[in-house]
C-alpha cells in the first residue's frame, strides 16, 4: 500500500529523487575549482596603477580620486589606493568584505616589491586539488543527511496525519492490531526507501564529481540506518496527536528548519559562536552530517562514529517512547 501510494504521488518522486540530485549539480557547478579570480582594484596616480599592475590577480584601473572612492562605496572595485602626504599609501577597501580584504594584500604585495622590497625566503607554491577537500566534496554528505531527515519525518507524518484526517485511523481500532505494530510498519517503509534516499545523491556525486568513499562501507549503511530510524521516529512524535495537515506542516518545519540552518548541510556548523555549539553537536542532522563526512573524506570506521551513533540513539530511544505513549487512533 505504501510502495504504490509513494509512486502514485509526483511530488513524492520530485521532492525524493530528482531534487536532491538537481541541487547538487547546481551548486557542484556553481562552486567548482576554478582558477584565482582576479580583483578590480584602483589608483589614483599613474605610479601606483603602473606598481598594481605587476600584480596578475589585479586588474588596475587609474581614476580621479572623487571617482575612485564612488567605484569603492559602490562595489564597482575592491579597493582604492592613492598616496598620502608623508608618503605612505591608503587604501580603502570595505574589510567585511573578503574579495576587499585579499585585493589588500595583493595590492600592499605589489607596491612594496615595485618600491624595492625583497623577500628573504623565496617560496613556491605547490597546488594541490585532490578529492576531498572540494566544496561538492563537503556539500555531498550534507544533502544525503538532508535527504534523510526530510523523507523520514515528512513520510511517516504525513501518512499517519492523513490517515486520521480521513478517519481510516478509526478502522484499524477494530483490529487485533496493536499500535506499536502499525507504529514500526512506518520503521520498516522507510527501510524500504533509504537505498532510494542514499543511494541516489550518493552514486551522482561518485559518478559525477568524483566523490571519494574512504572509509568502510559498512560504517555509512549503519549510519544511515541508525538515521533513518532516529527521523522516522521524530516523524511519527510529531504526528502522534496531530489531526489536521497544516498542523503538521507547521510542526515538521519547526523541527526541521533550524537544522538545516545549525547542522552544517551548506556551510560548516563551526562559524556559529561556541557559545551554542554544545546545542548544535546535540541535533540529530549535525551527528548524522557530520559521521558521513568523516567517513566518505576521511576514512572514518564505526570506533571513530561512537559518539554520533550515540545522538542518533538517544533521538530514536526517545522519540519513539513518547510516539507509543502519546499517540492517539483518533
Amino acid at each position: 500500500m505504501r510502495m504504490r501510494e509513494f509512486i502514485r504521488e509526483p511530488e513524492a518522486l520530485f521532492w525524493s529523487m530528482i531534487f536532491p540530485l538537481a541541487l547538487a549539480a547546481g551548486l557542484g557547478i556553481a562552486f567548482r575549482n576554478r582558477p584565482p579570480e582576479v580583483l578590480k582594484v584602483a589608483a589614483v596616480t599613474p605610479r601606483l596603477a603602473e606598481a598594481l599592475r605587476q600584480e596578475k590577480l589585479l586588474d588596475v584601473t587609474q581614476l580621479p580620486p572623487e571617482l575612485a572612492e564612488q567605484f569603492v562605496r559602490t562595489g564597482k572595485v575592491a579597493l582604492v589606493a592613492e598616496p598620502a602626504p608623508d608618503g605612505s599609501v591608503i587604501y580603502r577597501y570595505d574589510d567585511t568584505n573578503p574579495e576587499g580584504r585579499q585585493a589588500r594584500m595583493l595590492a600592499d604585495q605589489a607596491i612594496q616589491r615595485a618600491s624595492g622590497r625583497q623577500d628573504p625566503v623565496a617560496g613556491n607554491d605547490q597546488i594541490m586539488r585532490e578529492p576531498g577537500s572540494r566544496y561538492i566534496d563537503f556539500l555531498i554528505p550534507g544533502l544525503i543527511g538532508m535527504g534523510i531527515m526530510g523523507n523520514s519525518i515528512w513520510g511517516p507524518g504525513f501518512s499517519i496525519v492523513d490517515a486520521r484526517r480521513k478517519k481510516l485511523l478509526k478502522r484499524i481500532v477494530a483490529t487485533p492490531m496493536p499500535k506499536h505494530y502499525y507504529l514500526l510498519s512506518f520503521l520498516l517503509w522507510r527501510m524500504i526507501l533509504l537505498p532510494v534516499d542514499v543511494g541516489v545523491p550518493l552514486g551522482f556525486g561518485v559518478l559525477v564529481f568524483g566523490i571519494p568513499l574512504r572509509g568502510p562501507f559498512i560504517a555509512l549503511v549503519g549510519t544511515c540506518v541508525l538515521a533513518t530510524l532516529a527521523f522516522s521516529a521524530g516523524g511519527l512524535l510529531i504526528a502522534s496527536r496531530v489531526r489536521t495537515i497544516e498542523a503538521a506542516s507547521g510542526l515538521m518545519n519547526l523541527s526541521m528548519v533550524p537544522m538545516w540552518i545549525l547542522s552544517g548541510v551548506f556551510f560548516s556548523s563551526q562559524r556559529f559562536p561556541d557559545l551554542v555549539q554544545p546545542i548544535i553537536k546535540a541535533l540529530p542532522l549535525t551527528a548524522l552530517i557530520d559521521a558521513l563526512r568523516a567517513n566518505m573524506l576521511q576514512g572514518a570506521g564505526i570506533a571513530q562514529m561512537t559518539q554520533q551513533a550515540a545522538v542518533l540513539g538517544a533521538w530514536l530511544v526517545v522519540c519513539f517512547g513518547l510516539a507509543l505513549r502519546l499517540f492517539r487512533w483518533r
